[in-house]
């Protein structure tokens, strides 16, 4: 734990050493003494600060330190290896003063700041206010899946949102699109889903196609009616079960946290893992017809 916290310690200090030296980094075009090379506004009255206060200092260059301990062999890094360090820093810095308006609106001015404005993560920058409304989970942080199993719990449609992603009802139809485009036209005979994708164009859009609507009705009263079809009740107790498969995908195939950096490796992460997830059930249900058989 000490080590860890070191070391968030020092690439917060290399962080704020050059984000210094990017702000004071204008420079003359001509070989000049260190103390003449800087001539930004910056600078000039960090010079001045510092000849007015102290007999000697010093102009600390995060750039030319680090690349001259690779050059030294004072570390293992090769200079790839440290670019990729430094691009890192400069995303970071790029988003600090974004960072410090968010603070200064939320602090200072007690003011709100709009979802889509606020920086979530220094690191992550796809990351996303999801409301749920849940009790205890009101808002989670990060990107919308949506899963769509079939009865035997294969995941026949996924998609991980960059951006917020649009209402429930919006995303029946593209959905729809995906798998249709997938498995092609006339596959799907029927389709459960909760109260949240119910509205009056997927309802007709489900009777256009042909494919029987088990979506949740949002009044109670119409939900007790369509509780008495058989086949609408056994969507709606399938259903039920997707809740479970959720949290096995996130927690034991995709895991938590999931540990893939960047929204193209997590997109990419969700896809492996769907893959992985199916074949384990479909070797699963192999397994129980062979149970089945040899009873």
């Amino acid at each position: 734990m000490a080590d860890t916290q070191h070391r968030r310690s020092v690439n917060t200090l290399a962080a704020l050493f050059r984000r210094n030296e990017e702000r004071a980094s204008t420079k003359l075009s001509k070989r000049s003494p260190a103390r003449e090379l800087y001539v930004s506004d910056l600078f000039e009255k960090a010079r001045a600060c510092a000849e007015s206060r102290f007999d000697e200092w010093y102009i600390l260059s995060a750039m030319w330190t680090f690349f001259h301990g690779i050059a030294d062999g004072q570390t293992d890094w090769t200079r790839p290896q440290a670019e990729v360090v430094l691009r890192r820093f400069d995303g970071v810095l790029a988003l600090l003063p974004q960072a410090q308006r968010q603070a200064h609106e939320r602090i200072i001015g007690e003011r709100q700041v709009n979802n889509a404005d606020k920086v979530l993560s220094l690191y992550e920058t796809d990351t996303r206010v999801i409301v749920r409304g849940k009790a205890g989970a009101e808002v989670e942080f990060g990107n919308t899946l949506l899963l769509a199993e079939q009865k035997d719990g294969v995941i026949v449609d996924w998609q991980l949102y960059r951006e917020s992603a649009p209402a429930d009802l919006r995303q029946l139809p593209q959905s729809l699109q995906r798998m249709e485009a997938a498995y092609g036209p006339g596959v799907i005979r029927a389709l459960g889903t909760d109260r949240g994708f119910c509205s009056a164009a997927n309802q007709a859009l489900l009777a256009a196609k042909e494919i029987y609507d088990g979506i949740c009705p949002k009044h109670p009263v119409r939900l007790k009616e369509r509780m008495e079809e058989e086949r609408f009740a056994q969507l709606q107790r399938r259903r039920s079960q997707t809740e479970g498969r959720m949290g096995i995908f996130k927690n034991v195939f995709l895991g938590r946290p999931l540990r893939a950096k960047g929204f193209e490796h997590r997109e990419m992460a969700v896809s492996w893992q769907v893959l992985t997830h199916n074949l384990w059930v479909l070797a699963r249900l192999e397994q129980k017809q062979a149970l089945a058989q040899a009873a």
